[in-house]
């Protein structure tokens, strides 16, 4: 196994590669209009997942765990991601979209209170998959036209649903490690 700082500096330089992607994309098309702060906020983002994942999954030798700890920080990425960039709910700015961060909220801290423990984290898995179906419920409860902007009503239930998918997904990876016999044993 590699030397934390040598893993590290790896997902600096994939943060810097990613971060390029939109930076040359500047220069040949008018769609991409990125400031300096989105580039920060991106880096930002990319670098706390992958740092995320590092000091997460190297808790545990099992493969379960280390899949089930890259499915749930790839799909809080991605919820972030989309919210930031187009929102989920109508546009980015539409107030909606901050119910996305109580399923965030309940994954932090569920992860911190259940120790990063397999069988903890799987509860905290489905919960947040709970917690993520009901938000466009809400949404069309609070204002009945906040699916109305793209992707429509349907695509917001549709997009709630696969996030909820990846996050029972993890749980279910989660459930795995930690109903294997060696699990105990290969808490590092």
């Amino acid at each position: 196994m590699r030397m934390p700082t040598q893993r590290l500096s790896i997902w600096a330089a994939v943060v810097v590669f990613l971060l390029l992607i939109p930076l040359v994309a500047m220069q040949f098309t008018t769609q991409v209009d990125w400031n300096l702060s989105d580039f920060v906020f991106m880096g930002i983002l990319l670098f706390g997942a992958a740092l995320t994942y590092e000091l997460v999954a190297r808790r545990m030798n099992d493969y379960a765990y280390r899949t089930a700890v890259a499915l749930a920080v790839l799909s809080s990425l991605m919820l972030v991601w989309i919210n930031a960039a187009v929102g989920i709910i109508g546009n980015e700015d539409n107030p909606a979209n901050l119910m996305y961060f109580a399923v965030l909220a309940v994954g932090f801290l569920g992860a911190i209170f259940s120790r990063f423990r397999a069988l903890g984290m799987s509860r905290v898995m489905f919960a947040m998959a709970v917690i993520q179906m009901p938000i466009p419920v809400i949404a069309l409860i609070i204002g009945p036209r906040q699916g109305a902007e793209p992707p429509g009503v349907i695509g917001v239930f549709m997009l709630n649903a696969f996030f909820a998918m990846l996050f029972v997904g993890s749980g279910l990876l989660f459930r795995q490690a930690g109903t294997q016999p060696s699990a105990a044993a290969q808490t590092v």
